[in-house]
């Protein structure tokens, strides 16, 4: 059984995801807060297996709930209404293992939960297609890197793995590493941190310029 804490602070989002999961036979929630040190309190109390955390709450904004929920080392996806990317980035980065958008189905969250608890990550669709779709086209010193090559050069950003990355874009391990491969000769890279770097030195990440 995996067991579920909720962090919101709409009593609504809470008794309604509750209702929800309370369908699936393998997920239990455990518990409901609707401030960071409540959840935190929970958490320590009722060791739960995921926490799914909303990212804007009253103790805490953004990136910082996530990082206060990382140290504690349960597995976190982000159920939130905010799609931008900087958002997206600074929760991955913070620790997060999902991001989830409000209003996704029932079946995508318990997918979001199932797979943060068997160690994965997951992305919405919504989001994983954001991303690969506005990452700015750059030129590399061997050519000009295709959309999917620019999607998978977000989500390696992210620190996602190429299973993962497979995941979130839909398409097969084999598929990523070939993608990968040509993401490093592209851009001189021998490896995935060598090629962010340099990536981040062109301007071709979130937040930058292009160059």
């Amino acid at each position: 059984m995996i067991r579920v804490l909720i962090v919101d602070d709409h009593p609504i989002v809470r008794e309604g995801v509750t209702a929800v999961l309370e369908r699936e036979r393998d997920i239990e929630v455990v518990g409901a807060a609707d401030t960071i040190d409540e959840g935190l309190r929970l958490a320590a109390r009722l060791h739960p297996d995921v926490v799914l955390l909303d990212m804007r709450l009253p103790d805490a904004d953004g990136a910082s709930g996530v990082t206060s929920f990382a140290r504690t080392g349960h597995g976190i996806v982000v159920f939130t209404a905010y799609d931008a990317e900087d958002d997206v980035f600074r929760a991955i980065q913070s620790g997060a293992r999902g991001y989830l958008l409000k209003g996704s189905p029932a079946v995508e969250i318990a997918l979001a939960i199932r797979r943060v608890h068997a160690g994965e990550s997951y992305l919405s669709p919504r989001i994983a297609t954001k991303l690969v779709s506005g990452v700015s086209q750059p030129r590399s010193r061997t050519g000009v890197l295709s959309p999917r090559e620019r999607g998978v050069l977000r989500l390696v950003a992210a620190g996602l793995s190429n299973r993962e990355i497979g995941h979130a874009l839909s398409i097969s391990e084999r598929t990523v590493k070939f993608h990968v491969t040509a993401l490093f000769n592209k851009l001189g890279a021998e490896n995935r941190a060598q090629a962010v770097a340099i990536a981040a030195a062109r301007g071709l990440l979130p937040g930058q310029p292009s160059a």
